[in-house]
Formats: structure tokens, C-alpha cells, sequence
């Protein structure tokens, strides 16, 4: 009978949460960072770009895609708070199909963008997307065997 009603009591306090993250329109992230309706994580591990991305699907994400000025600084700060810095990082931007045409590793669309100045450069295997680049802290394409810590991103 204590097991029964153990049960119960867990029950409906899983359907409670539910319930208020529905009303509150909350993400549930965990231990990840809400932003936006989405769930982020600073990974501070140096990888090359496939590597990370990898990284990040074992963990039931992608590479972060940035969708727009406001998550980007958000993703900004949350790499600030982990590290106390905001150093170039990988997230899911990639051209590798074709010179030009960027995609997000998670499919959604890529609209928005903060090409530092004369970025994306043309120059060969430059075809995966860090941010934090230089002084102004925008985008720039970089070679995708480059080591770099990454921020990865899924849906609560």
C-alpha cells in the first residue's frame, strides 16, 4: 500500500510540473540553460567541428543554432558565466556542400546572421562557423579541423 500510493504522490507530481511548465510556456532544460524556448549547454572541451557535433547528439542536441541578435548575446553570457570569458567556439553552422550556402546541423533555417567584417572569407576549408571572433565578437568561418569548445542546443 506505501508503494501505491508512492507511486500516486510521484505521479501527480510529474503531471504537476507538466502542467506548470504548459501554463508558464517554461522550457524544462535541467541542468542545461533555458534561452528562447530551448535548451543550451557550454561544452568546454576543445574539438574539431564534427567531433563536437557528435558530442552533442550524444547528448540528444546539436551544435547550437542562433536565430537571432538577442540569443546570441544570451548564448554570450552563458558561455561568460562558465568561463569567464567568451572565447571562439563552435556551434552548427556549416557550408560544407556548397562554398556559400550555410546550413544549421539541426536543420532549421539559416536566416539570421553576425558575419564579423569580409566573412565569410572564401578560402578553402573554411566551412564550419565559429562565433566570438576577433575584438567585435561576430562570426567568421573557420577550418573545421580547428580545436574549439562548442555550445550545443536541443528542444526541452
Amino acid at each position: 500500500m506505501k508503494m501505491l500510493t508512492v507511486s500516486l504522490l510521484v505521479c501527480a507530481l510529474m503531471a504537476s510540473i507538466r502542467d506548470a511548465e504548459a501554463t508558464t510556456g517554461k522550457a524544462s532544460c535541467g541542468t542545461w540553460t533555458e534561452i528562447k524556448g530551448r535548451c543550451f549547454q557550454y561544452v568546454p572541451t576543445i574539438m574539431k567541428w564534427a567531433q563536437a557535433e557528435k558530442n552533442c547528439q550524444a547528448m540528444g542536441a546539436n551544435l547550437a543554432s542562433i536565430r537571432s541578435i538577442e540569443e546570441y548575446h544570451e548564448i554570450q553570457m552563458l558561455m561568460k558565466r562558465k568561463t569567464y570569458d567568451q572565447k571562439t567556439t563552435w556551434v552548427g553552422g556549416f557550408d560544407a556542400p556548397q562554398r556559400g550556402v550555410w546550413f544549421w546541423s539541426d536543420g532549421s533555417t539559416f536566416q539570421f546572421t553576425h558575419w564579423c567584417p569580409g566573412q565569410p572569407s572564401a578560402w578553402w576549408s573554411q566551412h564550419c562557423l565559429q562565433i566570438n571572433y576577433g575584438v567585435a565578437k561576430c562570426w567568421d568561418n573557420a577550418k573545421c579541423k580547428s580545436r574549439l569548445p562548442s555550445v550545443c542546443a536541443k528542444k526541452p
